[in-house]
């Protein structure tokens, strides 16, 4: 007989024991997890929203964060609405339109809650508490940067092998980037796909050569729990360490879960 003995911890406090220290500057983390509050400051980056990629194209970099920010394509820099947004609620980013007009918070809690950019906002909560526990997140199965880039005009390429984290295919996205709407829903097809890649904070991380996640996270809703077999499906899938993050209206949750054989009772 089979149990699953489940570890689990909430409101970051007693997630992980993790060093700061070792963490790339992301600046004015909070160990609380909860979504940072917007802060003032002199000195801020800049991107650029492009409405059909749905991602930012970073024109100015401030600050240390992008040693762990941003995938890289054909030497230009790219922000998923996760860390547009993140960066955003801390102060550290202004975002503008095609046209170089200022896109508010507001804007941004907009095109999140259109779910047109490969994130829900269950999802961004998650990425929110991971990042203000000082790891290091990127989409599941997205690289960092790639070794050869393909020159197609101004657009990246290369984002991924087969889908990104939400399921969304990208064969597309290595041509031009494009992301087709209807695929944007965290569970397409009803199936749960692994979210986000997780590394401990270490500075000296190199997006040129990230190394395995430590570990893989599934975000999802507390009424909206993975069944069993869709859990050993993710395991599989992500081929070594996995955890759940539950997302609660002002609460997110980790999980992790091992295997425990007991003796069969008589």
């Amino acid at each position: 007989m089979e149990v699953k003995d489940l570890e689990a911890s909430s409101d970051g406090t007693q997630d992980s024991e993790v060093n700061l220290q070792d963490s790339d500057d992301d600046e004015l983390l909070s160990m609380s997890g909860s979504i940072p509050k917007l802060q003032i400051r002199k000195v801020k980056s800049k991107a650029r929203w492009d409405s059909e990629m749905k991602m930012a194209e970073v024109l100015e970099k401030k600050g240390g964060c992008w040693a762990t920010t941003g995938i890289v394509r054909n030497s230009i820099t790219y922000l998923w609405i996760e860390e547009i947004m993140f960066m955003a609620e801390l102060g550290s980013l202004v975002l503008v339109n095609s046209d170089d007009s200022l896109l508010s918070l507001g804007d941004m809690y907009a095109m999140l809650t259109e779910q047109k950019s490969g994130c829900s906002w269950d999802s961004f909560k998650a990425y929110v508490h991971l990042k203000s526990l000082g790891y290091i997140v990127g989409r599941h199965g997205v690289q960092w940067t790639m070794k050869k880039d393909k020159q197609h005009g101004s657009t990246p390429s290369g984002v991924g092998d087969a889908k990104d984290s939400n399921g969304i295919s990208i064969s597309g996205l290595e041509e031009e980037f494009s992301i087709t709407d209807c695929l944007r829903d965290m569970h397409i097809n009803n199936e749960a796909k692994p979210t986000f890649d997780v590394y401990l904070p270490n500075n000296k991380f190199k997006k040129s050569s990230p190394g395995e996640p430590d570990f893989v996270v599934y975000a999802t809703r507390e009424d909206d729990p993975p069944s069993k077999a869709e859990i050993e499906s993710l395991k599989t899938r992500c081929k070594g360490a996995f955890m759940i993050c539950q997302v609660e209206s002002c609460r997110v949750s980790l999980f992790s879960f091992k295997k425990v054989e007991t003796a069969v009772l008589p």
